[in-house]
């Protein structure tokens, strides 16, 4: 059995004691960032303000599962009391989603987070912001034919984009508005409100909000990565966004969900939250309550 691969180790003495006995558990360092309750739902979910393990691993798949979540655990808050081989669950990541749509795991602290995404895509892997920079991760890269560009959907979830730009030598994208002193070199820094077209399956769509420069990007009009602008609501059963966490303007991220419904996609995948996939009515019908309840929201401040 191969000793735990991460940077950073749960502490057995801070086991949380809403986790149910047995061998992997949730420390108090957990932020509730969620990764765990969707990659291994079948072991983990929320308990209060943080997650926790409700259910052991009964087979192999679910400790692979649970193996994989405590190597995307950002902050290190997943441990196990036996020894396991993580060779198996290092290899699972990029994670398919769906086609050539994969999860890239190793969720970074520096994003709180954030989940980062893959295309494989024959004139050019693109990845969508950035995922902790892990040797493992990057073997995986590599082998799948390394990443053209790196597109960063905003300021929040950067991560280590230098370092995956040393490597890779891709071009990074993040709009001006959302330069900071940590990305000023960033190679590609659209400007202003327009929807351009970045090749002839993607789209760059501006949506400030919740931060000046955020912007969604849409893929073969099925796939939008939406980073922290809209999400999948597990408990309430729909699209969503956060008043509390819009860094830039609420209402004008309002306008930028509107301006979404002019667009198909069947696949919202973001940065935190959990994604979904709808048929593309459903999906319009979704984002079209999100905005009314957003502007219920607005007229309530």
């Amino acid at each position: 059995m191969t000793r735990c691969p991460v940077e950073i180790m749960a502490i057995l003495k801070k086991r949380r004691l809403s986790n149910v006995e047995g061998d992997f558990y949730v420390d108090s360092t957990c932020i509730d960032c969620g990764t765990c309750r969707w990659v291994a739902p079948e072991s983990f979910d929320a308990s209060g303000d943080k997650s926790r393990v409700y259910h052991q691993p009964v087979n192999d798949d679910q400790t692979q599962r649970a193996c994989m979540a405590l190597l995307a655990c950002p902050v290190g808050a997943i441990g196990s009391e036996k020894k396991h081989e993580f060779k198996l669950a290092q290899a699972a990541f990029p994670d398919p989603i769906e086609a050539n749509i994969y999860h890239c795991g190793y969720h970074s602290k520096k994003s709180y987070g954030a989940t980062s995404y893959f295309i494989l895509r024959e004139s050019g892997n693109l990845m969508i912001d950035s995922p902790r920079y892990n040797a493992s991760l990057i073997r995986r890269l590599e082998a799948m034919g390394g990443i053209r560009y790196l597109f960063l959907t905003h300021a929040d979830d950067v991560a280590d984009h230098d370092k995956f730009s040393r490597h890779f030598l891709c071009q990074r994208i993040l709009h001006q508005d959302d330069i900071r002193t940590a990305t000023r070199e960033v190679e590609i820094q659209p400007q202003g409100k327009g929807v351009r077209s970045m090749d002839d399956d993607l789209l760059l769509i501006p949506t400030p909000g919740h931060t000046q420069g955020s912007c969604c990007l849409l893929y073969r009009e099925t796939y939008l990565f939406t980073g922290d602008h809209l999400w999948w609501h597990p408990l309430r059963h729909c699209l969503s966004a956060s008043p509390r966490y819009c860094w830039h303007n609420w209402g004008e991220q309002i306008k930028s969900m509107e301006l979404l419904t002019q667009y198909r996609f069947s696949w919202v995948l973001p940065g935190h939250g959990q994604r979904v996939h709808l048929p593309e009515i459903k999906m319009k019908e979704a984002l079209e309550q999100c905005i009314d309840w957003m502007k219920g929201r607005k007229n309530a401040a």
